[in-house]
C-alpha cells in the first residue's frame, strides 16, 4: 500500500483527467481503423428444421475445402480472412474477395452464384438502409478498408492475462476483418512503441473491457502520449521490431495464443521484449521506471501537460464567442 497526494477515476496519482474520445491521431501520425466488413450473413432453414444464419462470403477452412471439392475454379477470388481473434488462434478464415471480378467471372460460377444469392437476399432483410443498399452489389464488402500495402494488424479483443497485445505486419493480399484494427504503410518504429510496456500500461488503463479482455479501440492509440522520436531512435525501434518479430518465426508454426501465453513465453521473445520495452522507456526519460503505475503516472502527466495548452485555448475562444454574441 502506498499514500499519495490525489488520485483519479482511472486510480492513477495523478490530477482528475478525463481521456475523451478522439477521431484524429497525434499530428503526424498515421490512422488507425477498423476492418472490413462483408454482412453476408442469411437465414436458411437447416437439417432439423430450424433456422440458422449462413455466411456466404467467408468460409471457414471445412467450408473452403468443400468449395474447392466442388468448384476448383474459385481459388482465384479466395483470400486469408483474418480477425482479432484467427490472428491470435491462427486458425485463419477465408473470404471470396470479389471486387475485381467480372460480370462473366460471377456467372461464369455457380458456387459463388449460389453464395451471392443468400447474400443478396439477407442484405435486403436487413433493418439498416445502408446494408439493403448494398444488396445490388452482393459480391463486395458493405464496408471495403483493405489498404493497398502492407499492414500492421491489432486485435480489437485480447486476453488480459496476456502481457503483451499480439501485433503483427500483415501482407496486403490477408483481408483484415472489422475485428482487426489495420494501420497501413506501417513504419516498424511504430509497431516497436505499440508492443511496449509503455503502450501496454495506458492501454491496460484506458482500454475497456469485453468481458475481462481488454478491448483495444483507435482511441487508445490516438490519445496515447506519443515519446519524441528522432531519426536515429527510430532505427533502434525498427531493428527492435524485427528482432521481436524474428523471435516469434524461430519459433513456427506456434500460434501467437501460445508464444503470448502468460506462463509460457519463449525465452528469445520475452528477452526481445524485455529489452524493447528498455528502449521505449528511455524515450520518455533516463531514469528506470520500477513498475507499471510508474509509467501510467509519468504518461497522465505528460498527457496533462501536452493537452493544457488546447484546453486553455479553446476555453479562451470560448468566452471571447460569448462576448461577441
Amino acid at each position: 500500500m502506498s499514500i499519495v497526494p490525489q488520485i483519479n477515476s482511472y486510480l492513477i496519482s495523478c490530477p482528475q483527467i478525463f481521456i475523451a474520445a478522439r477521431s484524429r491521431p497525434p499530428a503526424g501520425m498515421p490512422k488507425l481503423f477498423q476492418g472490413s466488413k462483408p454482412a453476408d450473413g442469411a437465414r436458411v432453414k437447416g437439417p432439423n428444421g430450424k433456422f440458422v444464419t449462413t455466411s456466404n462470403l467467408i468460409l471457414n477452412e471445412e467450408d473452403r475445402k468443400a468449395a474447392l471439392a466442388r468448384e476448383p475454379g474459385i481459388a482465384k477470388w479466395l483470400r486469408p480472412y483474418v480477425g482479432g481473434q484467427e490472428l491470435i488462434s491462427g486458425e485463419w478464415r477465408w473470404c471470396l474477395w470479389l471486387k475485381n471480378a467480372t460480370p462473366a467471372d460471377l456467372k461464369s460460377s455457380p458456387e459463388i452464384q449460389e453464395r451471392l444469392a443468400r447474400v443478396k437476399n439477407g442484405r435486403l432483410k436487413s433493418p439498416t438502409a445502408s446494408v439493403r443498399e448494398f444488396a445490388a452489389t452482393p459480391w463486395v464488402f458493405t464496408q471495403d478498408r483493405q489498404p493497398s500495402s502492407s499492414y500492421l494488424a491489432v486485435p480489437e479483443v485480447s486476453s488480459e492475462t496476456r502481457e503483451y497485445i499480439p501485433i503483427c505486419v500483415l501482407d496486403e493480399n490477408v483481408i483484415g476483418s472489422n475485428k482487426l484494427l489495420i494501420l497501413p504503410k506501417p513504419d516498424l518504429w511504430i509497431m516497436a512503441v505499440l508492443t511496449s510496456a509503455m503502450h501496454m500500461g495506458w492501454m491496460r488503463t484506458v482500454a475497456g473491457r469485453l468481458e475481462s479482455r481488454y478491448s483495444y479501440a483507435p482511441n487508445v492509440y490516438n490519445s496515447f502520449p506519443w515519446p519524441v522520436v528522432d531519426d536515429a531512435n527510430k532505427a533502434k525501434l525498427e531493428a527492435s521490431a524485427k528482432t521481436i518479430a524474428a523471435a516469434r518465426q524461430a519459433c513456427a508454426p506456434a500460434p501467437l495464443e501460445d508464444l503470448y501465453d502468460a506462463g509460457g513465453m519463449p525465452v528469445d521473445l520475452r528477452k526481445a521484449h524485455k529489452a524493447n520495452d528498455r528502449l521505449v522507456d528511455r524515450l520518455y526519460r533516463k531514469e528506470n521506471f520500477a513498475t507499471e503505475r510508474e509509467r501510467v503516472e509519468h504518461l497522465f502527466n505528460l498527457f496533462q501537460t501536452r493537452s493544457a495548452p488546447l484546453v486553455a485555448a479553446g476555453g479562451k475562444q470560448k468566452r471571447k464567442s460569448r462576448k461577441k454574441s
